[in-house]
């Protein structure tokens, strides 16, 4: 039997492996001249290889249609992508959050253990050719034709094109027109794990990058926390990123309402900048600084408490004189500094365009995929894996678990 994968990224080449390992012929196209593009710069270029927490918590951390992929992860598990890249040469490493990563820190030998498993497997890989449409008779599959004019005939495609995001790598949504052309729907595609925008405040402080801070977003008009997490962010010129950003995206794009309320200035993210201390323990650390500056300038006192490029904004917003003495502040003027470092409040204004999304929400609907096998429920010998289907999860892994689980059991039905 000839089974035809297009699209060279981790879903897909898991998907070829797992196919040619039960004895089907495989052949792996890429409309990029190697593999693994995307794969390349996930983790920053380390590769956030998966989550070490226990498969059964991974549906937990797929806000994107998560219950959908309960037979792909326990078909291909954390520890199943773990040994195959043990049993090519590369260790592994968990970090803090879970995350997996190769001892190397190189996202390039994950992926030359993909390729050698490729090549014991007899895969044949064509580079540099694009699939223009998928052949079918009776709703069964007979080939596909590629941008070159071949006619490659086969019994079965797996579809593992990826998603809208992170074009430069080829993910420009290519899969979802030939899903369409075959009478599959594509829901809506929008950009998730994606950077947000917000009020001009932040592009003082572009650059800076805050660790160990606790974040929350908060729906104003509801007076109701949407997604609350600890650990690293990021302002830019256009608003805000990093980690706990990003994995708040999913949650935000799935709010009801979300884009009336961001247009209407209504959903507004916190940041506690010591999340260590508390309000008490706080106002004791501002006193004895206070102590050691009491002659200085307000705006001169802040540089042991706080990151040089936040102080500026801090001092504005706290409506303390930056030219008033310290021993001169009010203890209700400390107060407010005090509310205002563990409450820090940021306008949220809308998404980043969902090229710049690390993942894509929306794709090829799943009722109709049997979740069981991944293959398609209208036509016969088709089947998808990866991001072109309607499933997204945060950051941490997941999303690479989600390729290989779905690849894996594509490929082996």
């Amino acid at each position: 039997m000839k089974t035809i994968i297009i699209g060279g990224g981790p879903a897909g080449m898991i998907a070829a492996i797992s196919s040619a390992e039960k004895g089907e012929t495989v052949t792996l196209i890429e409309k990029n001249s190697s593999l693994g593009k995307k794969l390349l710069i996930t983790g920053k270029g380390r590769c956030n290889i998966t989550s070490s927490l226990d498969m059964s918590e991974f549906i937990n951390n797929v806000p994107g249609n998560g219950r959908f992929l309960f037979s792909s992860f326990q078909n291909y598990t954390n520890q199943d992508i773990i040994d195959l890249l043990k049993r090519n040469g590369l260790e592994v490493k968990n970090e803090r959050g879970n995350r997996v990563f190769p001892v190397t820190d190189k996202a390039q030998d994950v992926l030359n253990c993909l390729i050698k498993e490729l090549k014991k497997n007899n895969v044949n890989v064509k580079t540099n050719l694009e699939v223009t449409e998928i052949a079918s008779k009776d709703k069964k599959i007979t080939g596909v034709y590629l941008d070159n004019g071949e006619f490659l005939a086969c019994s079965k495609v797996i579809l593992a094109t990826g998603g809208k995001s992170y074009q430069v790598t080829g993910s420009d949504g290519s899969g979802y027109k030939l899903a369409k052309k075959l009478g599959h729907t594509i829901t809506e595609i929008r950009g998730s794990i994606i950077p947000l925008t917000a009020e001009k405040l932040c592009q003082q402080m572009q650059g800076l990058s805050l660790k160990n801070v606790k974040i929350h977003i908060k729906d104003i008009e509801k007076n109701k926390i949407i997604y609350e997490d600890f650990g690293e962010m990021l302002f830019t010129h256009f608003g805000v990123s990093g980690p706990t950003i990003l994995s708040s995206s999913a949650h935000l794009i799935r709010y009801k309402n979300v884009y009336e309320l961001l247009n209407k200035d209504k959903i507004k993210l916190y940041i506690d900048l010591k999340p260590a201390l508390t309000e008490e323990e706080l106002d004791i650390r501002i006193r004895r600084d206070f102590e050691e500056f009491k002659n200085k300038d307000f705006k001169n006192s802040l540089d042991k408490l706080l990151p040089q490029k936040i102080i500026e904004t801090i001092i504005e917003l706290s409506k303390i004189v930056p030219n008033k003495k310290v021993n001169e502040i009010t203890r209700e003027e400390r107060k407010n500094l005090i509310h205002l470092i563990k409450n820090f409040e940021i306008t949220l204004k809308g998404f980043r365009p969902v090229e710049e999304a690390i993942i894509t929400a929306g794709g090829v609907s799943i009722k109709e995929i049997n979740p069981k096998t991944m293959e398609s429920k209208i036509i016969s010998g088709l089947y998808f894996a990866g991001e072109i289907i309607d499933v997204d999860a945060y950051t941490g892994g997941f999303n690479l678990q989600i390729a290989y689980s779905t690849g894996y059991t594509a490929g082996k039905n």
